[in-house]
């Protein structure tokens, strides 16, 4: 048995809140101050945020011997009010143990609103039960959704570890030591947070009547397939350690589109649309980075069995009919994670209401239950007929069904929204090679994953291999494909005859070059799988298995910078030197996100990063002219932030291309350090600062017409865009002298930069 007197503490935190380091500050803080002994494990999933983390705290006057994670607390810290309906958070509390809970109510009303299973743990192991509108306060001081120093402050002043006022002098110490290359602004703001903590902390005097309704959730839903249910749920639980091997499946595959049985509820706020003065532009749903804003014009007979409380109104364009269809703009609240990109893309506000927008945030509480009612009847819905749709324009795109959605990706994520729309213009005839990196955590992490299948269960083939060999690993599965389908229509011809002339010719003849001949292709395809089946040859065996490459796969190569600028550009080099007809998507954060935010050949100069804390002094490396210098290749340079239609454009023209093709992609990260809020304006400084010029380069244009240059010269001081970014901030503000040489040199190598430019434009 563990020493009766040692302090055994847990955590639940909500990944990128906080917790995990206002924990480990903590155990520096009692380690160093305290003569205690101080022990921490952690525990997390690879989602990028918004997943649950457990801190397991371990503090005594004596060596610490124990091992394992806790198992009998006398703290417990629910950092997340919904992990109450989801998490039996007070399993290991021991009686008489102290809980705090994180919750969005007034202290008066928190007990009403507890699950009835909370309320029976609390009261049967009389808990002393204290609770802070942790939000409240980190928004009131400015701190956005961070409230691990408020929490932090809560501990300290509950828990007995060390005296209150003594450690709320070391709280502050920890946090100038920690946010102090992040500006004065940052420190001051969590030191009127803490400041503020004392005052909106209260104990609950509950009394011994157990009044909640509310029950525990099941960790997906109860409509979920019985895999889903009875082996993914488990692990998203906590509880895959209780699986025996046999629950898992033999051959390791696991079912694609799962994440949306998550229901994470991980946002306070959320999205709601005002129809009366939407324009439809679609601006809004085609940056959601989890695709949890969904748009769809359908026949108004659905609307006779509509909830009551469906939106919906006229659709825009000439392309539907307003007195038979009607549109809607749907939000999954429950898969929503709060970032406010899509308010802060609107470009709608009312006349007569100040402030408001055709899509503006609320709080969730209030919404949830109309709106998941909204969400499963949206559902049900009928997609739109892809042939009437203007995939080239931002609206039409975001009328077609994404394929890739609620991934773990951090809230606000820069890079998912690319994805996202390759699926949604490829999705169900696209191949992915994902190089290692963010993209593959979050899109390959299990138990689940947002790769998903349309209503007939076509959808991307994605494969994760190595970080260094991705772009080869791609070039092999497009040819492999290509040789696959050669033989598909060698053996086709030589059927001709057993399988009908008509058909054969049918499939033969058609280019699949636009919407409708893709889906006529699609059905062709079926038809000869039903004759295929009639015919005993082995012939026709073999052209059944291979009879979906009859029909024309989208084959994507896609990673971020730390893989197509450094660890895998030899292969990137190689597959853009073949002429192969495969696409490349470089989602270029600048950084290596994944593991933490080291410099790669693509941080610019004087950005802080690891391994360059002070600075990068060398320049970012130019992989586009590096890719123009083949001749042979499509090379593009986009910001969906800065220019969407420059962006859809290019994609569409890039995976027309009949060769090789690369698209580097600006994309916000949280590494830049900022609120991810702002992203697509950086992006948009990005732009017209002259640092990230949009153009295209198309070798098979006549000359002088080769490369576009689609942006403007700089209209913005550089300046302007770097030091809204922390990166960049915090040299400035820790060596001032540093940051205008760096600043200098960047200048200088825009400028350098548009005179090759402009050399370019005579190719």
């Amino acid at each position: 048995l563990e020493n009766q007197h040692l302090f055994r503490g847990l955590f639940y935190g909500l990944g990128a809140d906080g917790t995990v380091g206002a924990n480990k500050n903590t155990i520096k803080i009692v380690g160093e101050v305290t003569d205690d002994y101080v022990q921490g494990y952690f525990v997390y999933d690879s989602k990028k945020s918004g997943s649950l983390t457990v801190s397991h705290l371990r503090f005594s006057e004596h060596p610490i011997q124990s091992t394992y994670l806790i198992n009998s607390a006398n703290f417990v810290a629910c950092h997340h009010f919904n992990y109450l309906k989801k998490y039996d958070v007070l399993k290991y509390a021991e009686k008489e143990a102290t809980f705090l809970l994180n919750a969005p109510y007034e202290a008066t009303e928190v007990w009403q609103h507890l699950p009835r299973k909370i309320q029976e743990e609390i009261i049967h192991k009389q808990l002393k039960f204290y609770t802070i509108n942790a939000s409240k306060v980190a928004r009131e001081a400015g701190m956005g959704s961070r409230i691990n120093s408020v929490l932090q402050t809560c501990f300290f002043a509950i828990s007995n570890v060390m005296t209150r006022d003594l450690a709320i002098q070391y709280i502050k110490s920890a946090i100038k030591k920690t946010y102090s290359r992040k500006g004065e602004a940052v420190v001051e703001k969590n030191y009127q947070a803490v400041d503020m903590t004392l005052d909106n902390l209260h104990r609950i005097d509950y009394s011994a009547y157990i009044t909640g309704e509310v029950p525990i959730e099941a960790p997906v839903s109860v409509e979920a397939p019985d895999f889903v249910q009875q082996v993914l749920g488990k692990i998203i639980a906590g509880e895959g350690d209780d699986l025996p091997v046999s629950a898992f499946p033999v051959d390791g595959t696991y079912p694609s589109g799962t994440t949306k049985w998550e229901k994470r509820n991980i946002a306070e706020q959320v999205p709601v649309w005002d129809p009366s003065i939407c324009s439809q532009c679609g601006k809004c749903y085609f940056v959601c980075p989890h695709a949890a804003i969904r748009v769809k014009v359908y026949d108004r007979d659905w609307l006779a069995d509509a909830p009551a409380f469906f939106k919906h109104t006229d659709p825009i364009g000439k392309e539907f009919y307003k007195d038979k269809e009607a549109y809607t703009l749907q939000v999954a609240v429950e898969d929503c994670t709060g970032c406010k990109l899509c308010t802060e893309v609107c470009p709608i506000e009312s006349k007569t209401l100040p402030g408001h927008k055709a899509i503006d945030m609320m709080d969730v509480e209030p919404l949830k239950e109309h709106e998941k009612n909204n969400w499963d009847y949206f559902l049900s819905l009928p997609d739109i007929d892809r042939t009437r749709v203007n995939k080239g324009t931002v609206k039409g795109s975001q009328l077609l069904e994404p394929l890739f959605e609620f991934s773990g990706a951090c809230s606000g994520c820069g890079e998912t929204p690319y994805l996202k729309l390759l699926t949604q213009l490829f999705g169900d005839r696209m191949l992915v090679a994902n190089a290692t990196g963010c993209s593959s955590i979050f899109g390959g992490n299990l138990p689940t994953t947002p790769w998903s299948t349309d209503h007939e269960g076509h959808g991307p083939a994605w494969a994760n291999s190595l970080f260094e060999d991705n772009a080869e690993f791609g070039l092999g599965i497009k040819l492999a494909t290509d040789k696959k389908r050669e033989m598909a229509f060698h053996i086709l011809k030589h059927m001709r005859e057993e399988v009908g002339s008509e058909l054969a010719d049918a499939i033969l003849k058609n280019e699949e070059n636009s919407e409708g001949e893709l889906i006529d292709q699609r059905k062709y395809v079926n038809e000869l799988k039903k004759r295929l089946r009639t015919i005993n040859t082995e012939e026709s065996y073999r052209l059944y298995q291979i009879a979906e490459f009859l029909e024309k796969k989208s084959v994507w190569i896609v990673g971020g910078d730390g893989w197509a600028y450094d660890i895998g550009f030899g292969g990137l080099d190689h597959v853009l030197s073949t002429g192969e007809n495969i696409n490349i998507l470089v989602m270029d954060t600048e950084v290596y996100s994944n593991t933490g935010g080291q410099k790669s050949k693509a941080s610019p100069i004087g950005a802080s990063a690891k391994f360059a804390v002070k600075g990068k002094t060398t320049g970012k490396k130019d992989l586009a002219m590096q890719a123009i210098a083949h001749g042979n290749a499509y090379v593009a340079q986009i910001a969906m932030g800065a220019n969407d239609v420059h962006a859809l454009k290019t994609i569409l023209e890039a995976e027309a291309f009949p060769g090789s093709s690369i698209i580097i992609a600006y994309s916000h990260c949280i590494a830049h350090g900022y609120d991810m809020c702002h992203g697509l304006d950086q992006q948009k400084l990005a732009v017209n600062s002259g640092y990230w010029p949009l153009f295209r380069y198309n070798p098979l244009n006549e000359k002088g017409k080769r490369f576009s240059l689609d942006c403007k010269n700089p209209t913005v001081a550089l300046d302007e865009f770097l030091y809204h970014e922390n990166r960049f901030a915090t040299i400035k503000n820790s060596d001032p002298d540093m940051a205008g040489q760096f600043l200098n040199q960047a200048n200088e190598g825009i400028k350098l930069h548009w005179e090759r430019i402009e050399a370019l434009k005579q190719l």
